[in-house]
C-alpha cells in the first residue's frame, strides 16, 4: 500500500527537509536542510520580517529532486534554474513577498559579485562553481536592471544569509521551529482558511 501524500503544505515541506534535505549539499560541510535552516535562523537573528525569514529558509527548495527540479543538472555543469523552479513551486502556497526573493537569490549573487568589491572572495568553493554555471557576475547593464526590480533588496538580503549558512558548528533550529511563521504566511486557500 502506498502512503498517502501529505495535503498540508507544511507537512510537504517538512518531509523535504527530513528526506532529500538530509543529502549532502554540493560538497559543503552542511546538508541541504542544515544550509536552509541556518539561512532562516540567520535571517531571524537579524530581525528580518517574517516573509524574509521564510524566503531565506526556503530559498534552495528548487534543488530538491522529485518535488521540484533536481540537483543532477547543477552537478553536471548545467544551470537547473532552481531559483525559478523553486519560486514557481512555492507560489502554490505563498505570495510574492516570499517567492520573489527565492526567485532572485541567484541573480543577487551574480549582482553582488559584480558590484561589491570583495564579495566574490566570500564565496565557498561550491558557490564559485555554481556562479560559473549560473552565468557569472552580471554585466554593468544587467546590474543596473537588477537594481530596478522591486524585490532586489530582499533578494540581496537572502543571498547574504545564503552564503553565511554553511557552518557545520552553528546551532540551528529544526523545521518545526519555523512552522508557525510559515503557517502565518500561507495563502488563505493553501492554509484552509476562507478566501
Amino acid at each position: 500500500m502506498n502512503p498517502v501524500a501529505p495535503t498540508d503544505p507544511l507537512d510537504t515541506l517538512a518531509g523535504l527537509f527530513e528526506g532529500e534535505g538530509s543529502a549532502e549539499y554540493f560538497g559543503e560541510a552542511v546538508t541541504q536542510a542544515e544550509h536552509m535552516l541556518q539561512a532562516g535562523a540567520l535571517a531571524e537573528a537579524a530581525g528580518a520580517p517574517a516573509h524574509l525569514v521564510a524566503a531565506a529558509l526556503l530559498h534552495d527548495v528548487g534543488h530538491f529532486q522529485g518535488a521540484v527540479t533536481g540537483r543532477d543538472l547543477m552537478e553536471n555543469g548545467t544551470d537547473n534554474r532552481h531559483s525559478h523552479t523553486g519560486a514557481d513551486w512555492l507560489d502554490q502556497w505563498f505570495g510574492p513577498e516570499v517567492t520573489e526573493p527565492v526567485r532572485l537569490h541567484v541573480a543577487a549573487k551574480r549582482y553582488l559579485c559584480a558590484v561589491e568589491p570583495g564579495y566574490f572572495a566570500l564565496l565557498s568553493e561550491a558557490s564559485v562553481h555554481t556562479l560559473a554555471v549560473q552565468g557569472g557576475p552580471m554585466t554593468d547593464e544587467q546590474a543596473r536592471a537588477f537594481e530596478t526590480h522591486p524585490g532586489a533588496a530582499d533578494a540581496v538580503a537572502v543571498r547574504r544569509w545564503d552564503e553565511q549558512a554553511k557552518d557545520p558548528e552553528l546551532p540551528t533550529p529544526g523545521f518545526e521551529h519555523f512552522r508557525p511563521l510559515l503557517a502565518d504566511l500561507l495563502r488563505p486557500e493553501a492554509a484552509g482558511r476562507p478566501v
